[in-house]
Order: C-alpha cells, then structure tokens, then sequence
C-alpha cells in the first residue's frame, strides 16, 4: 500500500493526478500540498495549504510516513508566470522538495519528477529524435529552458546521492486536450494556424490522459532514471493545422520574430520565446524506453490533434455547461466527515 504526497496539488496536473490515485485501491493515502485551493473536486486526497519550505514538507512527509512524492510543480509555459516567479517555483522550489524527502530516516522510496522536453531545446542541428541519453547540443536559449535544466540535473543529482530511492524523470512533450490551457493550444484555436515562413516544424502532443497516466505508472512501478513521454507519430505544423480544418499561415518573418509576436501582445496572444523556437525548428523525442516498462499510450499525435479539434467544435457547448468547481475548506470537511452524510456502503 503506497502513501503519496502530490505537490502542486491546485494545478491542473496536481488535480489530474489526484482523482487517478484516488481510484487505485493500493494507494493508501493521498496527501497533497499547494498555497493555492485545489481547482478539481477531490473524495479522500488530503489537502495541506503549504508552500515549498523544505522544513515544513519534511514534517508532512514523517508525520505522514509518505513512501511516494509526485512533484507536478513545473513551469514548463513562460507565458503562465513572471520569470522571477518560475524561477523560484521550478529551481529553489525543487530544490526544497528534494531536501524534504532526503535524509537518512526519511520514509521516501519513490519520487516522480514531472519535467519537460524543453530541457533538450529547440535547434538547427538536433537529432530527429532524442533519447534519454542525449543532452541539449547548445546551452539554454531562454530563461525558462535554463530553470528546467537546473531543476531537472538537481533531480539526477539526488538520485545520485540516495541510491536508496527511486527517482523517475518524466520529460513531457507539449500537452494537448480539451481541458488543457497552454501557448500552444492558444496557437492552435486561431482561425489560422501561424507558422514562420519558409519553416513547417515537426511536432509531437501528448494528450493530457497520457500525461496523467504516465505518472501515474511511474508512481505504481519502480521506474529508476528518465524517460520521455511523447506519443508516436510526428506531424509537421502544416499537417496539424489540416486536421483542425484550418489554414496554415507561415506569415512570421524568419527574422525579427520576436518583434512580430510581440505585435499579437496587443490583441491578447502571447508567444514565448521557447514556442516561437519550436514554431521554427520543432522537436522529436524517442519514447521507446517509457514503452518498454510497460506504459501504453492511449492515443498517437495524429489523434491527439484529431480529438483537439473535436474539442474545439463542441467548445461553445463546453463553456454554456456547469459552473466551475470551487473549493470550500467548510463544505469539503463537511461532505467528508459529518456522520449525517450518508455514504455507499
């Protein structure tokens, strides 16, 4: 029986992940902490409103006798946070979740590390496909890439230091879904998809159930050193804005680029820097390791898009539905421990 601390817990993925482990009869305990509410409606995932001091998540952990940490916490889209913030969530926070499950008596076995492609880059000469083995070929071009190679080589590096522990590395690919809010599905819901001239980038999605769902196996297994988690199948931008029933409009300049992006600021499109490199190079990740320890992804890049544009038909439905969930500190302990609730026997 595993007994799971989620960091993160309020994000989309820190959700995501509870409601999976909540399913799943050999999790034990599911304790998860953030300084913000969750944004999902969770039965039996505790909830601890705490940031990422090392001091305080390591009283979590021993009080708990937490054996699995789940670190969803990655800013992996700059378009999402200021850069001193990411800076401090993805290398210091990091840094402080690894001391908390450190130490000779800390009860940790297993910690699942949720990083991203974006610590290979976007290049000229990169390989067609990356493996585990390969680092970047340049040194990092953006803020943000040089935050997820620091946090990512602390990851290794506690690995290195505590053989006792099993640590997995997950580098995702862009997500894409329905339920999934990123550069690049902002891109994608343009009435014409953009691209840079004279360029048409490969591209890898991976649907958000799969990212839930590889971490989710690498909680259940030991899964010891990195993997990629991309899906088979590579489109090129062109192709991706064919199966949305969209033009492909490459009408950014190759040079200046940032300039012209800079121009969509006004109408409420952002373009980071690492999405306007891979809207230039694009990026392929090998993911036949992850498919060997088991994990099956559900759907290729191909689908991914497909089922994407099918969300994107039905949005007007989507948004006239039911109110968001909103957390309520006094009505969750009510739902989950009043004796007048009556609960399925």
């Amino acid at each position: 029986m595993s007994r799971v601390l989620i960091t993160g817990l309020s994000s989309y993925w820190g959700g995501r992940l509870a409601q999976e482990l909540e399913k799943d009869e050999s999790v034990e305990a599911i304790v998860g902490v953030s300084t913000e509410d969750p944004s999902c409606q969770l039965e039996r995932t505790e909830f601890v409103r705490v940031g990422t001091h090392h001091a305080l998540l390591r009283r979590i952990v021993h009080a708990a006798e937490i054996d699995t940490v789940i670190d969803t916490r990655l800013i992996v889209d700059s378009a999402t946070a200021p850069a001193k913030a990411a800076h401090e969530q993805n290398v210091i926070g990091t840094m402080n979740v690894l001391a908390a499950c450190g130490g000779p008596d800390s009860p940790v076995r297993k910690v699942v590390f949720k990083s991203s492609a974006h610590y290979y880059g976007c290049e000229r000469d990169d390989p067609s496909f990356f493996t585990e083995q390969m680092r970047r070929p340049h040194p990092p071009r953006t803020r943000l890439e040089s935050d997820i190679v620091e946090a990512d080589d602390a990851v290794q590096d506690f690995a290195a230091r505590n053989r006792h522990v099993t640590v997995t590395t997950l580098r995702f690919c862009n997500g894409l879904g329905p339920d999934l809010h990123t550069s690049h599905s902002r891109l994608l819901s343009l009435p014409a998809v953009p691209g840079i001239l004279g360029f048409d980038p490969r591209c890898q999605f991976i649907h958000e159930d799969d990212i839930v769902g590889a971490l989710h196996h690498a909680a259940m297994n030991d899964l010891p050193g990195v993997y990629n988690a991309a899906p088979d199948g590579v489109l090129v931008l062109s192709e991706v804005a064919s199966l949305l029933g969209k033009p492909y409009a490459p009408l950014l300049p190759p040079w200046g680029t940032s300039l012209a992006t800079a121009a969509w600021s006004a109408v409420g499109i952002r373009v980071p820097e690492e999405v306007r490199r891979q809207l230039r190079y694009g990026r392929g990740l090998d993911n036949r390791k992850l498919k060997m320890s088991g994990f099956r992804f559900s759907l290729t890049t191909r689908e991914t898009v497909q089922e994407f544009a099918a969300a994107l038909r039905l949005a007007p439905l989507r948004e006239s539905g039911e109110a968001p969930y909103r957390y309520e500190r006094e009505v969750e302990e009510f739902l989950r421990w009043s004796p007048s609730v009556r609960r399925d026997e």
